[in-house]
């Protein structure tokens, strides 16, 4: 069965939550610290996906990962940006699943009117750092010591990826509820063939 991805759903959430926990555990990768219950975690997912896209790659007929973009602030003159995180299954590393899954992902904020795009990185992270800087992002500043979780300061990275030009009086981004969403079928069928 070949990798598909598609745009996540209320029924992916336990899947979801499955990858999630022990980056939420285990590492420093999120700063969370406990693992939000499903019903927490399927609220998050259904409000991100009014203003932006959630997707999850389907591998070997499991979910093998998921990304999305959120909102970067709620005040109206940072409208034009987002924030973006992916986390991949055990077992899927290094199958291209990130890549494929941000492909999509960047492609579809493009088309909803978003400038930028941000990346933030528990620092180090050298994996997360390669993909980011293999998708075009760069780096632009570094938060020292701001979070505290498994016994440690950690620093965090800011990297930035432009997705539009910068134009004046810009129309406000067409939140993901509302975008035409035609184009999605081919693109997550081209973006699924990244995957081994």
């Amino acid at each position: 069965m070949k990798p598909i991805i598609r745009v996540a759903a209320s029924a992916d959430v336990a899947e979801m939550l499955a990858i999630y926990a022990p980056y939420v555990q285990d590492t420093s990768i999120t700063f969370e610290t406990e693992v939000p219950a499903h019903t927490v975690f399927e609220n998050r997912l259904t409000d991100y996906l009014e203003k932006a896209p959630w997707l999850v790659a389907v591998a070997d007929g499991r979910i093998a990962g998921y990304a999305y973009a959120s909102m970067y602030r709620e005040r109206v003159a940072y409208q034009w940006s987002v924030e973006c995180s992916v986390y991949i299954g055990k077992g899927f590393q290094r199958r291209g699943i990130g890549r494929a899954l941000y492909a999509a992902l960047f492609e579809i904020l493009r088309r909803q009117g978003f400038r930028n795009v941000y990346a933030v990185i528990n620092l180090p992270n050298e994996q997360s750092v390669a993909l980011h800087e293999a998708a075009g992002f760069t780096w632009f500043a570094t938060y020292e010591q701001v979070g505290y979780k498994l016994g440690h300061w950690k620093n965090v990275g800011w990297w930035r990826l432009v997705l539009n030009p910068f134009t004046q009086e810009p129309a406000p981004p067409v939140f993901f509820r509302n975008l035409e969403k035609d184009f999605l079928p081919p693109l997550f069928l081209e973006k699924a063939e990244l995957i081994k």
